[in-house]
């Protein structure tokens, strides 16, 4: 008994073919004429003006290296102006402040997305030269 329902249950699928019927190649085919929307891209924000920026007279401000870098992280709005700045890689308290003071008054050309102003987060490297 066993065997019989066994070589029942594996000849089902046999029994039960459709048989496949082509359709005209005229009426399955819809017309679409959809617009492909194209980018234009991705485009950074830009300085378009900055402040210069004044290091303090702090006797450890002056004894930093030359070649010491502030990483901010900000957001730049969508016009220009820098937002929720924030110290990524701090130097020294003074030095930090000074350089977030003068990011402030930055101005930046927005980021643009398919020629629209867009608001983007961005971090900005600026290199201590005294």
């Amino acid at each position: 008994m066993r065997r019989i329902l066994i070589a029942s249950l594996l000849l089902s699928p046999v029994l039960f073919v459709a048989p496949a019927v082509a359709s005209q190649p005229g009426t399955d085919a819809v017309a679409a004429t959809h617009a492909l929307r194209v980018s234009t891209g991705v485009t950074a924000p830009e300085i378009i003006r900055s402040t210069r920026i004044e290091i303090s007279d702090n006797p450890i401000v002056r004894s930093l290296p030359n070649d010491e870098k502030v990483v901010l992280s900000l957001n730049v709005d969508t016009h220009g102006r820098p937002n929720d700045i924030q110290v990524m890689k701090s130097v020294n308290a003074d030095l930090d402040a000074s350089v977030v003071s003068a990011v402030r008054q930055f101005k930046f050309a927005p980021a643009t997305l398919d020629n629209q102003a867009i608001s983007m987060d961005i971090n900005l490297i600026v290199d201590v030269q005294k």
